[in-house]
């Protein structure tokens, strides 16, 4: 076996030279194929013969010639010996041979070829049924004289291939004569492989090609040793020429082992440590740690320093700081003030905060103490300080207190020793009562009412009288040595609002608050705090509001506002949020305000653009609990991010149909804002179905194709455009039904990203490979560019989650639309609904099919699943420049020049190209091989593609016209 390795690619040879002439055979098993003339008996006509010659380095070697030219009828052939395919589909044949021009040859009485044919045999079947023809060979160049050196002799080499091969371990080669003068120097059969191949830090074993040129492979890779899966399937694909090409999925170095050149997971030495599966080196140990063994993911702390819950294992570890320094104080009657130094060592972080420990003491020999009471108030904390300093208030009048601060950070925690503490004692002033919490009315007439108030809680000394305030319109005051007073001479039926306060020798206390008395009239009481009135007020007024909005809503249900197109009179229409000068009234007028009482958040499932998403559950009053799904906006929020956020909502909440994601509502008055919507327990589609990768049948896979266009369908009548249609943005519930999501898509186009998904090179946030073309290049957005991405979908559908165009970046996707193509159907996608997303992508959009069309046609499909079984396109997928189509070929029919073939195919511009170098005619053009447009400056794989199917074409329409010189 000889083996030759070239860019990637692998191949096998078989044989070398040409094997016994097929006249060893006995006569009764002469060919006799029906395209072409009966076999003659070879003992009554020349033959093939071996002969001794010399090839063009003048080397000696054995040939097999015929030059039968000057008899007509010619049939003559020659059979190679068995050869053992070794499990190829596919094999290609490389011929060497020369061929003598028939027109150098004088007095030619019979029919004179410049070509021979190429069969093969299968062994298990009989040479008479089992013959296939491969190709008819023609010469690229022909001798006319040959001088004893054989130095004007010109070899040819053509390779052909065929395939598939499957009824045996074998087959034989047929070469047939029918009339020329030729040799055969060489014939080399080999198959291509793709070679075995470490790549992404996966193993991909050997793989033979496929049975078609065009065919791919798929090679399924396993991790190498220390490497864990990224993304999976891990899978290579292996094209007809021995190439591995579309990488999916893939490995890394686990955690405690780095990359070394690609191929190997070497671990981690001593003294260094990796803490995540990645593509990371090692890195050396932090301050304060050590490693001791290989393939360490963390290094430990040293004694005496730790690592804080939330530190990193690539942080340095860290110690306890010292005590807090130079406490001063200022006491101020019953508050206080203390101000410190920060400590000297902070251990290595700058988490560093404090926290104040309050004891009130007694004034025995032992100075008990005991923790402060409850009442006891700090200005700004008493834990989790970060400021050098607090003021406390609210303490007990002539009581002495002990303060201790402590110094904490991250690590306090962990360490057996108690926190590093600074104490100061301090005794606290006279200081003047607390204000009073409230007054009571004892009884009242019409012209005065006795009120009644607890002491203060704090009075800090002996309280000496209160004073009275009280006014209507004019204000009085009034002094009460008791908690009591009453309040004569008063107006009829007047509402007085009083306030009071205490008075030590310390002086006045702060007032109590309003509230509001009234005196009788008519027999009545009046008797109402000031908050309870306003209260009364507001409610009016909210009541007057809510008659306005239903007035007003009632009038928009009348008369909807119509958008682009028409709308009969009562269909809804779908009303943008941003036209609203105030969105948080487009957010009140279309979504539901809920308790958060009613909300409970059970765990993380994801995160969106504002914060986090949480499953959980929504529990309304006099209502069965749900699950739900739970938005939320992230701390530290913009105001224009809270409408962006909160826009979503106000979209969501003026649909109402099955297959569009229900919003349950939002809650805005409290903190976290949150949507909540259903719960959709299968997640985003896209994710779903690679999950189950080939786990649902056909119709299944439609009946989830036909939700998604129902909703949009919905949409479409709302003369809403989604702009994001995508299967990341389905969701999949527990029965399998598929809800239309993700309505915030319009809000992002006026921004640019980073996200590979959205970004185009033209600017501006798209996703490009489920856009159409015109959305792409003039930002125009339709319900018409909806659908191009709804066949995008169904194509996602049908290929159970594989990525839209593979690898290829952005700007090869842009490229290769406004080149015609088009993504491949699937693997096992009947033909019904590739046409169905050929027709989504008309480059034309108005030829595109409406969703009610779309509808109309999967519900056909539905009806009758028989046209979901019959003519499946079995290609399984892969890259552009192999597999996608181009839907409209040219018109050959009226072509007879190369300047008309290549003005068809739309490629004038290699015209030069082609007349330079010898193809001047339309049969030269249908020899072409890949070569040789490469050869001649075509190096796009597109337009080889392209050329080259075109110029099969042309072939078969001239073999079909001449059936007695077709193989």
């Amino acid at each position: 076996m000889n083996g030759c390795r070239s860019s990637g690619r692998e191949t096998e040879s078989f044989v070398s030279g040409v094997a016994r002439p097929i006249n060893h055979f006995a006569p009764h098993l002469l060919l006799s194929p029906s395209s072409t003339p009966p076999a003659p008996v070879l003992t009554h006509s020349p033959q093939w013969e071996e002969v001794s010659g010399y090839d063009e380095n003048l080397n000696t070697i054995r040939t097999y010639q015929v030059c039968n030219v000057f008899e007509p009828s010619q049939n003559n052939w020659l059979l190679t010996t068995y050869v053992d395919r070794r499990a190829a589909q596919r094999i290609y044949v490389e011929i060497r041979f020369t061929v003598r021009d028939c027109a150098s040859i004088p007095s030619v009485l019979g029919s004179c070829k410049e070509t021979f044919n190429l069969y093969y045999l299968e062994t298990e079947r009989t040479l008479s049924e089992g013959i296939k023809g491969v190709d008819t060979i023609a010469a690229d160049e022909s001798f006319s004289q040959v001088d004893f050196g054989g130095r004007l002799m010109k070899v040819n080499t053509e390779v052909r291939s065929f395939g598939p091969l499957s009824k045996g371990k074998g087959f034989h080669l047929a070469f047939q004569d029918l009339g020329a003068c030729m040799s055969l120097l060489a014939v080399r059969v080999f198959y291509k492989k793709c070679p075995s191949v470490v790549q992404n830090f996966a193993l991909f074993p050997e793989t033979l090609t496929g049975a078609e040129s065009t065919s791919l492979v798929i090679a399924r890779g396993s991790c190498i040793a220390n490497a864990e899966e990224v993304d999976v399937p891990i899978k290579l694909y292996c094209n007809g020429d021995g190439e591995w090409m579309v990488p999916i999925g893939s490995c890394s170095c686990k955690a405690g082992y780095e990359p070394d050149n690609g191929n190997v997971c070497r671990a981690c030495p001593q003294g260094t440590f990796k803490s995540f599966q990645g593509v990371g080196l090692c890195q050396q140990c932090p301050l304060n740690s050590r490693s001791t063994i290989e393939a360490a993911t963390v290094c430990g702390c040293r004694s005496g320093f730790y690592r804080g819950d939330m530190d990193k294992p690539e942080d340095v570890c860290t110690s306890v700081p010292s005590a807090p320094r130079n406490v001063v104080s200022v006491v101020n009657q019953t508050s206080v003030q203390l101000e410190w130094h920060p400590p000297r060592d902070i251990g290595y972080r700058d988490d560093l905060s404090y926290n104040v420990v309050c004891r009130r003491c007694h004034s025995s020999g032992r100075r008990a103490c005991q923790p402060c009471d409850d009442g006891v108030a700090f200005v700004s904390g008493k834990q989790g300080l970060k400021d050098t300093k607090v003021e406390i208030s609210k303490l007990r009048a002539h009581t002495s207190y002990t303060f201790e601060i402590q110094a904490v950070n991250g690590v306090s925690n962990k360490s057996p020793y108690p926190a590093q503490q600074l104490s100061i004692n301090i005794t606290t002033n006279q200081a003047a009562p607390s204000v009073v919490p409230i007054m009571h009315q004892v009884s009242s007439t019409s012209r005065s009412f006795s009120l009644s108030w607890p002491p203060p809680e704090q009075p800090n000394g002996i309280i000496l009288d209160y004073e009275i305030r009280y006014f209507d319109k004019v204000g009085s005051v009034v002094q009460s040595k008791t908690p009591s007073v009453v309040l004569e001479g008063l107006k009829l039926g007047t509402g007085y609002v009083v306030q009071v306060r205490a008075r030590t020798v310390a002086g006045y206390g702060g007032y109590s608050k309003e509230m509001l008395f009234q005196t009788l009239t008519d027999g009545k009481v009046g008797r109402w705090e000031l908050g309870q009135q306003l209260s009364l007020i507001a409610g009016s007024l909210v009541a007057g509001v809510c008659i306005v909005s239903l007035v007003a809503i009632a009038i928009i249900l009348t008369f909807p506002t119509l958008s682009e197109g028409h709308s009969s009179p009562g269909v809804k229409i779908y009303i943008d949020p941003f036209t609203y000068e105030d969105p948080n009234e487009a957010v009140r007028e279309f979504a539901k305000e809920i308790d958060p009482s009613c909300v409970k958040i059970e765990e993380v499932i994801g995160s969106g653009e504002f914060g986090e998403v949480y499953r959980g559950r929504l529990k309304p009053v006099g209502k069965k609990e749900i699950l739900v799904a739970i938005k939320t906006l992230k701390v530290g929020y913009s105001e224009r991010q809270r409408r962006d956020f909160l826009s979503e909502a106000s979209i969501m909440g003026q649909f109402d149909q099955p297959n569009i994601i229900r919003l349950e509502g939002v809650v805005t008055k409290s903190r976290p804002t949150m949507i909540i919507t259903e719960f959709m327990e299968n997640g985003a589609l896209d994710s779903f179905l690679r999950q189950n990768d080939g786990q649902f049948p056909v119709i299944q896979l439609v009946g989830m194709l036909r939700g998604i266009a129902s909703g949009m369908r919905y949409l479409a009548e709302m003369s809403y455009v989604h702009r994001d249609l995508a299967a990341r943005n389905i969701l999949v519930n527990s029965n399998l039904v598929c809800k239309v999501s993700d309505f915030g898509l319009s809000r992002y186009l006026e921004e640019d990203t980073s996200d590979p998904t959205y970004t185009s090179s033209l600017g501006g946030k798209i996703p490009v490979r489920w856009t159409a073309p015109e959305a792409i290049a003039y930002r125009k957005f339709t319900s018409a560019s909806d659908v191009w991405s709804y066949g995008i979908v169904t194509w996602e559908v049908m290929s159970f989650g594989e990525r839209p165009y593979w690898d290829m970046s952005n700007q090869d996707v842009i490229n290769a639309i406004e080149q015609d193509f088009r993504l491949p159907a699937p693997m096992d996608c009947p033909v019904v609904l590739h046409q169905l997303m050929l027709d989504c992508w008309q480059k034309d959009r108005n030829a595109r099919p409406k969703f009610p069309d779309i509808v109309s046609m999967l519900d056909k499909m539905i009806r009758n699943p028989a046209s979901l079984k019959a003519g499946t396109n079995n290609v399984a997928p892969g890259p552009p420049h192999h597999a996608l189509l181009d839907r409209a070929g040219p018109d050959l029919s009226s072509v007879s020049s190369v300047e008309d073939w290549l003005a068809a195919l739309k490629m004038t511009q290699y015209r030069d190209s082609f007349l330079g170098s010898g193809f001047t005619s339309l049969p030269l053009v249908t020899q072409m091989t890949a070569e040789d447009l490469q050869r001649i400056g075509v190096s796009l794989a597109g337009h080889q593609k392209k050329i080259l199917t075109s110029a099969q074409s042309m072939r078969h329409n001239v073999d079909d016209q001449s059936p007695t010189e077709s193989v």
